[in-house]
């Protein structure tokens, strides 16, 4: 007997043998025309059958009724379960082409969000980029930054006159704005901005609120000085004058700083420094000496250097420092005094600083103030109580003053050496407003209870005494400025202190990856086995550290005594001792942890500086419960005092490090807050400056 075996497959096709009779199996749903992926996902069924029959049978023969039956069920049942399989594969299919769908949808969306931001941060970054160039031009071009302001005033009145050609406003009303633009010249810059990118109508709207704002007469500011940052620097005073000039110069007043010219001056930082043609005389024990004058600017501030011809009070290597220094910054404060008079200058406000300069105080109102300056008034700042300056009284007659008049106990007798004068005193005593720069404490804490021993003066004169926290150049000390940095952020854009943790690391030859980074400032004021002990718990918690001295004998021997004691962790620790510009900068912007000696530092810079750029700042020198007990008591009314203070007050380095492993949105979310916080000169220093100044004016 011959046997013939039939097979049912994908297709469903019979044999080719003529003997068979076909029978078709149904299509799928949706016939020929259905999906591809629908009909090729998954192989259909197999089914195999045989049958037998004669084989000398008819062609056109019949297989046997039992086989042929089997064959039909056996191929229906087959074509049942593939159409099912079938099916429900589609449907799964398609159910999940549909959520892969929509996740793509999402993912598109949310990339268009992205690329949206970027490109507006983008567009932000060219505008500023353009605007830097625009005043790189004009320098390269010989044209001062003077100039370039100047161009806006004159296209501001180019731009009246257009409106007046459109009939958008009449003559009398033209005239009108002119005025006030002609007239307050000095604050245009500050008040109307890319003027050249605003219509007529939006640019109007703001000519005619200016016209209706009451403008307050500019000040004239001389600040006489013995320092001046990047110009000459010594301590805090050169950060200072440099920053609340700029402040005031930049709401549209003008300043001038006086100041002496040292042979280690920094003449990088004066633009268009210039001798000029005229001498002048001025007087200092008991004859006339000339003067040679040199002029320039520095950050858009007017700048007059003194040179005296016959004497060498200011050929030296140190700012001060020396037995004569009472001669050397009297002969100057009196020569200041002279040249103002000769100049024909009326200032409204002579703003003194330190004892170097408290001189000019009753200079000014025993010799100077009925020779034209009789509506000009006299501002003290003073950042440290406990340098004073104590002399001979005799020695008040080398400037032109009577010690007999001012050698008494409500001018300048100290109150305890009784036989001696205090030039910080004497500026006490003379000036109309006395300013004491403390970001730390409050009026009453620095009157009474710091034992500088000028207590007694200081509540007699308490009327005109206010107290001001210090700042930082917004210019030079912000992240999203600083031209050292290879990445720019701020609070907004944060991603740009990733990039510069990463350089910083490259620079200092540390191994890259996750680890947090703990930088320290030596200012040669913090103790050396707290510092031991940060290292070592730093160390403990897997962190790299960065020391960076500054100059001076103390702080050398601080950073050799921490070498000596880390000598095999140079993976780890990192020294840095010879000074780059670019270096701060990127230690601030690289590290997460910047370590402070205390905050009771009255000028908090460290702390300032870290919290700007994105870092915790947390203090070595924690306070004494004495001290604790003090704070307490101290209202702490500057702002900037009471959020460091409220923050990091309580935190150790150890508490911090945790933090950063084991919240890292909460640390983050905390950087950020303090990054957005007002620290600049033109900040809360700005307004207390401001009040003073509008005060004696008005006296």
């Amino acid at each position: 007997m011959e046997t013939t075996r039939l097979v049912v497959g994908a297709a469903m096709r019979a044999p080719p043998t003529p003997q068979l009779r076909r029978r078709r199996l149904p299509h799928p749903r949706g016939g020929v025309h259905c999906l591809p992926f629908a009909r090729a996902a998954r192989p259909a069924l197999l089914t195999r059958c045989s049958y037998s029959r004669k084989g000398n049978s008819n062609s056109r023969g019949k297989a046997p009724r039992e086989s042929s039956g089997t064959v039909r069920l056996d191929v229906e049942e087959s074509s049942d379960q593939g159409t099912k399989l079938a099916n429900d594969q589609r449907k799964g299919d398609i159910r999940e082409l549909f959520i892969q769908a929509q996740r793509n949808i999402l993912y598109l969306n949310k990339q268009r969000l992205l690329a949206t931001e970027e490109l507006k941060k983008l567009q932000d970054e060219n505008e500023l980029l353009l605007q830097e160039i625009e005043v790189l031009e004009m320098e390269v071009q010989g044209v001062p930054l003077e100039a370039l302001q100047s161009s806006r005033f004159c296209e501001l009145l180019l731009r009246i006159d257009t409106m007046v050609i459109s009939g958008m406003i009449n003559m009398q009303e033209a005239s009108d704005l002119r005025e006030k633009v002609v007239n307050n010249r000095n604050i245009i810059q500050s008040t109307f901005s890319d003027i050249h990118h605003k219509a007529n109508t939006e640019l109007l709207s703001e000519l005619r609120l200016f016209l209706r704002k009451p403008i307050e007469k500019p000040l004239h500011v001389v600040h006489i000085c013995s320092e001046l940052e990047p110009i000459a620097s010594c301590g805090s005073l050169s950060t200072y004058v440099a920053g609340v000039s700029c402040a005031v110069q930049g709401k549209g007043n003008l300043v001038e700083v006086i100041m002496p010219k040292y042979t280690s001056i920094n003449t990088d930082g004066i633009h268009g420094l210039r001798k000029a043609e005229a001498e002048y005389e001025s007087y200092f024990g008991g004859i006339w000496h000339k003067n040679r004058i040199w002029i320039g600017t520095s950050s858009g501030v007017g700048l007059i250097l003194i040179e005296p011809t016959q004497l060498t009070y200011f050929n030296r290597d140190m700012l001060r420092g020396y037995p004569d220094d009472f001669e050397r910054f009297s002969y100057f404060s009196r020569a200041s005094l002279d040249y103002i008079v000769k100049s024909g200058k009326k200032p409204d406000v002579l703003h003194i600083h330190n004892w170097e300069t408290a001189i000019v105080a009753p200079l000014f109102w025993d010799i100077f103030a009925h020779q034209g300056l009789e509506n000009t008034r006299i501002l003290l700042t003073c950042q440290d109580l406990d340098s004073q300056c104590l002399e001979e009284p005799n020695k008040l007659e080398m400037c032109g003053l009577d010690p007999r008049k001012l050698h008494r106990a409500d001018r300048l007798q100290d109150p305890n050496e009784t036989h001696l004068v205090n030039i910080l005193k004497g500026g006490i005593v003379y000036s109309n407003k006395v300013v004491l720069m403390s970001s730390i404490h409050s009026k009453d804490v620095i009157t009474r209870g710091l034992r500088h021993g000028l207590e007694a003066t200081l509540t007699v004169h308490k009327e005109k005494i206010l107290v001001a926290s210090h700042g930082l150049d917004g210019e030079l000390w912000d992240p999203s400025k600083d031209i050292y940095l290879p990445r720019r952020y701020s609070a907004d854009d944060i991603e740009g202190k990733s990039v510069c943790r990463e350089a910083l690391k490259r620079r200092l030859g540390f191994h890259s990856g996750s680890s947090i980074i703990v930088g320290c400032i030596c200012d040669g004021y913090s103790d050396i086995h707290n510092l031991k002990e940060a290292v070592h718990v730093a160390l403990r918690r897997s962190a790299q550290v960065i020391f960076m001295e500054k100059l001076g004998s103390v702080v050398n021997s601080t950073i050799r005594a921490l070498k000596e004691e880390f000598i095999d962790l140079d993976d780890s620790i990192a020294f840095i001792e010879e000074y780059d510009e670019t270096l701060p900068h990127l230690v601030y912007a690289g590290s997460d942890i910047i370590l402070c000696s205390s905050f009771e530092d009255p000028s908090l810079q460290i702390a300032m500086k870290a919290i700007k750029y994105g870092c915790a700042p947390i203090q070595i020198n924690f306070p004494s419960d004495e001290s604790r007990q003090s704070e307490g008591n101290d209202c702490r009314n500057r702002v900037m005092s009471k959020y460091i203070i409220s923050t990091y007050g309580e935190l150790s380095l150890l508490q911090a490090l945790d933090n950063f492993k084991n919240d890292p949105s909460l640390w983050v979310q905390r950087i950020k807050d303090g990054m957005i916080k007002g620290l600049a000169w033109d900040a809360e220093c700005y307004d207390l400056h401001w009040e003073a100044y509008s005060f004696i004016r008005k006296l």
